[in-house]
């Protein structure tokens, strides 16, 4: 009982830790993917601002010209200046905008930068080296001013537009020039996790003392049967659920019977081993209920069609094993026989055209294995009934064959 309550517990613990770590999984990745889109964002609005040589703005009171362009502005006809923003300067100033909202911030960083503000810190250092190895990739966790944050960097492909501030850099079309971090705030995130962790928890304790309980009641209750029902447990379970016929315990119990009968009496005792031909097929066809069905029918009819002193069983699967006593060989094989024209030409009904199906017989009777002495008397007479089916599907099926003494 311990044991098994024990295993209940595991198995509670164990299906709620899976939800909570799937669930865990799912939010990490879902921060990655967030993370990610943030900078394939920047990266596009970077690429819309070099395909069109940067943005020209005005330069009002506050805006400063970026002093590592060679001759960023312009004076229009009118007197007023602008400055250019090249994709670096316009990255800047929206990651500063994105921070004062408290979005989310971007750093456009190089192991050689031109400007000394994008120099990178050692998250991004070692995210710019695992770059030149061929990752596409970094991110990290880390703690700042008691909050928490996700950091998400990625690589910045050198494209021809770059090559104009960047050319003296030594850098060609594909080099990784740099990359740029996105960072953000998942300090509310975090305690949400922490909230589900201890819901997780708390659902564990009660679901598994749940469990437990209504294990322990309904267990307790079938005990309490199960000691007034042993006595009727031995009598169960005689005949076969499907057909109907005595099942192969039962059967060979009686199996046991006829022989020290026979051998009592000097009587005879005979053993049919009929087979349902091409059964695989009717279940491969017509599906396995309708092999039930045909199984089911073929029982009933050779139930039908033998005496009342004989005794029939299903041996195993589609093959079924009659016991006929006091008769001779020949006339057990005339008996199957026909058994095998009653199956043969009753068709049996289905959902759809009637199906026909034919049955392989073996005989052997006890007189033809007396004298064998390396088996029981049933073991030899089965043996022979079961040779003697083989041939018959060997021949052709259909058909009734003898065993013939070797």
């Amino acid at each position: 009982m311990l044991q098994v309550s024990l295993v209940v517990a595991v198995f509670v613990f164990g299906l709620y830790l899976g939800i909570y770590l799937r669930d865990k999984k799912l939010i990490q990745e879902q921060i990655v993917t967030s993370a990610r889109a943030h900078f394939q964002n920047i990266v596009l609005t970077r690429m819309w601002n070099a395909k069109h040589g940067g943005v020209y703005v005005e330069k009002k009171p506050g805006i400063v010209s970026n002093p590592y362009l060679e001759n960023p502005e312009i004076t229009t006809t009118d007197g007023r200046i602008f400055t250019l923003r090249n994709p670096a300067m316009m990255t800047r100033e929206i990651s500063e905008l994105a921070d004062i909202h408290g979005v989310f911030k971007y750093h456009i960083t190089s192991l050689k930068p031109l400007n000394p503000r994008n120099v990178p810190d050692e998250f991004e250092r070692k995210a710019l080296e695992s770059f030149e190895q061929g990752k596409t990739q970094a991110t990290t966790e880390e703690t700042v001013n008691d909050h928490t944050v996700f950091r998400f960097m990625a690589p910045l492909e050198t494209t021809q537009a770059c090559l104009r501030c960047h050319a003296k850099q030594g850098y060609k079309i594909g080099d990784i020039r740099g990359g740029i971090s996105v960072t953000s705030d998942i300090t509310s995130i975090k305690k949400a996790m922490e909230i589900n962790q201890i819901v997780i928890l708390a659902l564990i304790v009660l679901t598994t003392g749940i469990v437990l309980a209504i294990f322990l009641f309904f267990t307790f209750r079938l005990m309490r049967r199960l000691h007034a029902a042993q006595a009727a447990i031995a009598e169960l379970a005689v005949t076969d659920g499907l057909t109907g016929l005595s099942n192969r315990r039962h059967f060979f119990e009686r199996f046991d019977e006829e022989i020290d009968r026979a051998r009592r009496y000097g009587s005879n005792l005979s053993l049919l081993m009929l087979d349902i031909d091409h059964f695989k097929q009717v279940n491969d066809t017509y599906g396995h209920p309708a092999g039930d069905m045909v199984l089911a029918e073929v029982a009933r009819l050779l139930n039908a069609n033998i005496r009342t002193s004989d005794i029939i069983g299903r041996y195993g699967g589609e093959e079924f094993a009659i016991l006929i006593p006091a008769m001779s060989v020949s006339e057990a094989a005339q008996a199957a026989e026909k058994l095998r024209v009653v199956i043969e030409v009753n068709d049996i009904a289905l959902e759809g055209p009637p199906l026909n199906v034919t049955i392989s017989a073996g005989v052997a009777d006890i007189s033809s294995v007396i004298e064998d002495t390396k088996a029981s008397p049933k073991d030899a007479l089965i043996r022979a009934a079961d040779r003697a089916l083989y041939r018959a599907k060997n021949e052709g099926r259909n058909r009734v064959v003898v065993h013939e003494v070797e």
